[in-house]
């Protein structure tokens, strides 16, 4: 019963097993899409509209760095939104498909009550995802808890929007922690940086982003 044949066949099982694992656990988010080139032309800065740009943004060794102040003004003169400074992706708006945004992110002890990644656009709201960062965790809007202690290092971020399927996705450092229905069909696009959210924000909010990456189906 327990002779070479039988050990033999408990090993094969086990490789086996250790095979679909590994399989499992290689699975990247980035996977089935094709990455979209970008330019610098494709990152479009906003900032308070009182203040030069290199007073809140610097990229230096492949890293944006934003920066902003509670007492900043918004980006627009006529706005009444709280100040930002943040990453557009210009050129590439959608309305339809599977798109998915990629990046690297860094969040300094300190900075809290701030978006870091957005979906601007939706058929009913101004943004169809927001990914917040409270006391160094990470929560969709204010609610849902999506990710925990990220201050002072690096994490990657892929966020998936399928519009016709009405579902976004959200994996942290390659697991998914998040998937909820979008807000419904509209002109989209994606943001990074840090842009203040409606309470409880701290007075100095900064974000870093490296490796920017756009990707589609």
């Amino acid at each position: 019963m327990n002779g070479p044949s039988y050990y033999s066949l408990v090993f094969l099982v086990l490789m086996s097993l250790l095979k679909d694992l590994h399989v499992f656990c290689g699975a990247d988010p980035t996977d089935g899409f094709t990455p979209v080139p970008l330019t610098e032309s494709n990152f479009e800065l906003q900032k308070p509209c009182d203040v030069q740009l290199e007073e809140r943004y610097s990229y230096e060794n492949g890293v944006h760095r934003l920066w902003v102040y509670a007492d900043d003004k918004p980006h627009d003169p006529n706005s009444y939104t709280q100040p930002r400074t943040e990453i557009q992706i210009g050129g590439l708006d959608y309305s339809s498909g599977v798109w998915q945004f990629q990046g690297y992110g860094f969040v300094p002890n300190g900075t809290s009550g701030t978006t870091i990644v957005q979906i601007h656009g939706a058929a009913h709201g101004a943004t169809t995802l927001i990914l917040r960062i409270y006391n160094g965790d990470m929560r969709y809007y204010s609610s849902d808890l999506v990710a925990t202690d990220l201050y002072d290092k690096w994490f990657r971020v892929n966020v998936i929007h399928d519009v016709d399927g009405g579902k976004v996705t959200v994996f942290i450092n390659g697991i998914k922690n998040l998937e909820t229905k979008d807000q419904g069909p509209g002109d989209l696009h994606f943001k990074c940086g840090v842009y203040a959210a409606p309470a409880n924000i701290s007075y100095y909010m900064e974000s870093r982003w490296r490796d920017i990456k756009i990707y589609k189906k």
